[in-house]
């Protein structure tokens, strides 16, 4: 299979669904029938709820849910086959996870832009609710220790004999130092647009120029040389004060640019592709590796391990955490939405180009440093097939370090976003339905509902479980993002029910996952407990244990809860 060929047929694919589909969700659902304002005008209030313009909601919203997913995820399941994760991106993509992010927003602002406990809590029950705010809880620590921990990889240098190899770790320092210039770049961008009401095309102009004097300036000047484990808790302390920060001053500008570094990473990558246009190696990389593959299972694996490049549970949280607090207009939902996830489907298979290319320049130099990990695979793997383009070779470095940059401005991204939600989910926890944190004025609530408090809380346990590596928790992530997955897919199809809505759709796609993360989650303890029992663990595997046996009992007792309500046996609680 030649690689153009593939992105052709794939692009076609989504497109059709996007249009043909999406177009027939939107006329089942009512979408565009509620003539009301959003929640974004209705609840303004210049922190969380702030209308933005669609092209500068959708660089939030692709920015929050791209993260590290649609590159790590088929990287990890490329055993398989490429065939395998292909078909999977394709229909995960248009009949799961599309359906699942446009439903998830939607219902937030059917609901005053509240999250999606808050739509359980109104459809089911508030012991329904409690329960998946636990569960989304420990689910978006698993997203911070995972993203922070490939961030701090990404800036990390290397370090031999005990000393911090400069050499070896330039194109990381380049990196870090471009990321560190970008924050003070969306800060002035976000002061500019939404305090001084400069103009938003000659402002988004002279920001791409100064992201571009960024590149350069970290490509020539980068004395920054820490360690990984230092690069944590920097991270740590950023995605801090980040998520409670207004989201005009941060989250909306710098996701907003960095959606352009995501364009960016997509056009050069399907340049890459058009120009290059390799051919698929069998030996190396073939369609179809096996159902069994160095001991893991396609099923439930691969359902699993592609995470956001079909369908993620985190993405529900944006939906209904932050992306419905800040669209405009209901028929954006979508564009935004739909169009949003369709899109990762697209990074998915060039992801899948890139990881071809790669197999075959590691088969055909044995002797070089192989490319490896989800920046040498996917930024290598581009870099050099774009350098093979006549006249481009000198593109190669340049090129790398731009598409680390973005992989990892994508991670800081979806970092602050996840720790603002588990801020949100913590606070949401201690309350009465209807009261919000400043009606709480004294006693032990009060400190448990402050957002600094929450936030604290959220980054420490994060980033102390993600310093025992990505690699380590990227199963037991993939799960639990799946499974939560399942539970906002349940949540919106009780809401349709409710209110007389078709919500068909939702149940196959809920049912398929539940039993798949499930699976894979029985697996996951399996396997940690295996590694105690062969001796030398750290705390890490008894995390895992304890992490995944509390999401399977409340993903349990969540999925009873909402068939009885499906049913119409449950009756909603007050």
């Amino acid at each position: 299979m030649n690689t153009l060929v593939l992105l052709i047929i794939c692009i076609a694919v989504l497109l059709t669904g996007y249009v043909l589909y999406g177009g027939w969700l939107c006329k089942q659902w009512g979408v565009g029938e509620n003539k009301e304002e959003t929640p974004a005008h209705t609840l303004e209030d210049g922190v969380d709820y702030v209308p933005a313009k669609a092209p500068v909601l959708m660089g939030h919203h692709f920015s929050s849910i791209a993260g590290a997913g649609p590159i790590t995820g088929p990287i990890s399941a490329a055993m398989f086959g490429w065939l395998p994760v292909t078909l999977w991106v394709l229909v995960g993509g248009i009949f799961f996870g599309g359906v699942h992010d446009f439903g998830a927003l939607f219902a937030s602002i059917r609901h005053k832009g509240q999250s999606i406990g808050e739509i359980i809590s109104a459809n089911m029950s508030r012991r329904a609710k409690r329960l998946f705010i636990i569960f989304s809880y420990l689910t978006l620590i698993l997203v911070v220790a995972a993203f922070a921990s490939i961030v701090a990889g990404t800036f990390g240098a290397s370090v031999k004999d005990g000393v911090i190899d400069k050499a070896a770790s330039s194109a990381n320092a380049s990196v870090a130092m471009v990321s560190l210039l970008f924050i003070v770049i969306a800060i002035i961008f976000g002061f500019a647009v939404y305090r001084r009401n400069a103009p938003m095309l000659i402002s988004t102009i002279v920001g791409v120029v100064a992201i571009v004097l960024c590149l350069v300036i970290g490509m020539n000047f980068h004395p920054i040389y820490l360690t990984t484990n230092t690069w944590m808790i920097i991270v740590g302390i950023y995605i801090a004060i980040a998520s409670v920060t207004p989201v005009w001053i941060l989250l909306q500008p710098r996701d907003y640019l960095s959606s352009f570094l995501l364009y960016a990473m997509l056009i050069i990558a399907a340049f890459g592709v058009i120009g290059a246009h390799p051919n698929i190696d069998s030996a190396s990389f073939p369609a179809f590796a096996g159902f069994s593959v160095n001991g893991q299972l396609l099923f439930p694996i691969l359902f699993t391990t592609v995470a956001c490049g079909a369908i993620s549970g985190f993405h529900s949280l944006v939906s209904s955490g932050t992306t419905s607090k800040q669209l405009d207009k209901e028929k954006d939902a979508k564009p935004i939405a739909y169009g949003g996830m369709l899109l990762e489907c697209v990074l998915a298979i060039l992801t899948l180009c890139a990881i071809a290319y790669a197999k075959q320049w590691n088969a055909a130099n044995p002797d070089s440093a192989q490319l490896s990990g989800p920046t040498g695979i996917f930024a290598g793997g581009i870099s050099k097939m774009v350098a093979t383009i006549p006249g481009l070779a000198g593109a190669e470095n340049i090129l790398y370090t731009l598409l680390v940059l973005a992989y990892s401005a994508f991670c800081l991204t979806s970092l602050d976003t996840a720790t603002r939600l588990a801020r949100f989910m913590f606070q949401e926890f201690w309350l009465e339905p209807g009261q919000t944190p400043k009606d709480i004025k004294s006693g032990y609530k009060k400190i448990l509902v402050n957002p600094y408090f929450a936030t604290v809380l959220t980054v420490v346990l994060g980033i102390l479980l993600g310093l025992t590596g990505w690699n380590k928790i990227w199963g037991l992530f993939g799960a639990a993002n799946q499974l939560l997955a399942g539970l906002g897919l349940l949540a919106v199809a009780t809401w349709l029910g409710n209110i007389g809505k078709n919500n068909k759709m939702f149940l196959f796609p809920m049912a398929f996952m539940m039993v798949v993360t499930i699976c894979s989650l029985l697996l996951t303890v399996k396997n940690q407990i295996t590694a105690i029992q062969a001796g030398g663990a750290d705390w890490g595997p008894y995390a895992q244990i304890v992490l995944g046996i509390l999401l399977i009992v409340l993903a349990i007792i969540l999925v009873i809860e909402g068939i009885q309500t499906l049913m119409g046996k449950n009756k909603k609680k007050a």
